[in-house]
């Protein structure tokens, strides 16, 4: 399976933050924004990412990670001429995608909690279908909401409903089989202009082929895309590691812990880091027996 960020857009919603800086590189906390999006493709088990972004930022985002080679994984570039929808992903992408499965995660999502990591393996073994996620929210006319029949099974899912039918919001996560670059194509654009992802999941949905797999209370997500969600991600991260001490998307950890890496290539990475925390952290899990 191989993983695709999607980290476009022009964060609107986040100007003047924003105006000269794309919002995927702002920081939650201590680390920018796209390290939370890959690192649960890290946590998936997927090692081949593609990261889609304008002409403007992608050469940011090299900076940043170069090829991925000092995570023992393979990072490469796209660019998005415009914001045309999440979809469009599919298409840009479908070199990259070849003959395998593939995840997308949107830049600004943030998911922490107990055994996601087993969720994740799990949902990604699956070898054929989409599998989307739901999460209860207490606000679902601001987003794309699950409809259930009375045994539980999705029958559709609908763009930011006036009425609601249900409360399980679907996150920026999304797992497909390789029909998703056909289907991607086939789609129209929608009022707005964009091929909206909620488009492919109801075509999965007429399949018979779409499962979805509801994260309960003990999972936390956030869609980072207003400056009030963006504090309260940075306020969440700051107090999971004060208290725990333990760090959320750590992409050198997960890279070690997952075996991408050695524990002398992550000693080199902390070494580059000595003098933050972050890398300090890094640093004194070299010698940590697990």
């Amino acid at each position: 399976m191989k993983g695709i960020i999607l980290a476009g857009g022009s964060g609107t919603r986040l100007y003047p933050a924003t105006k000269a800086i794309v919002k995927q590189l702002l920081p939650i906390y201590d680390k920018p924004m796209i390290y939370y999006p890959l690192s649960v493709l890290m946590l998936a088990d997927i090692r081949e990412v593609l990261i889609i972004s304008t002409a403007e930022d992608l050469p940011a985002f090299k900076r940043l990670f170069g090829d991925g080679s000092k995570l023992g994984m393979n990072i490469s570039y796209q660019q998005q001429e415009a914001p045309r929808g999440l979809a469009e992903a599919f298409i840009i992408g479908e070199s990259f995608i070849g003959n395998d499965s593939v995840c997308l995660v949107l830049g600004d999502n943030l998911f922490y909690g107990q055994s996601f990591t087993e969720i994740l393996r799990k949902v990604a073994a699956k070898p054929d279908g989409a599998t989307v996620f739901g999460y209860p929210v207490k606000n679902p006319r601001d987003f794309g909401i699950c409809v259930f029949d009375d045994e539980g099974k999705v029958i559709s899912i609908e763009e930011k409903p006036t009425a609601p039918k249900s409360n399980y919001a679907v996150p920026g996560l999304y797992f497909y089989d390789n029909n998703v670059v056909g289907i991607a194509k086939g789609i129209k654009p929608s009022q707005r202009g964009e091929l909206e992802i909620t488009d492919v999941n109801n075509e999965y949905i007429k399949m018979n082929k779409l499962r979805i797999q509801l994260l309960g209370r003990g999972m936390a997500w956030f869609d980072t895309g207003s400056p009030s969600a963006l504090q309260s991600a940075r306020a969440f991260v700051e107090m999971i590691q004060n208290r725990q001490g333990n760090y959320i998307s750590c992409i050198e950890e997960i890279a070690w812990r997952h075996g991408f890496i050695t524990s002398e290539q992550l000693r080199r990475l902390g070494s580059e880091l000595k003098s933050c925390e972050y890398g300090q952290y890094i640093l004194n899990l070299v010698g940590e027996k697990i």
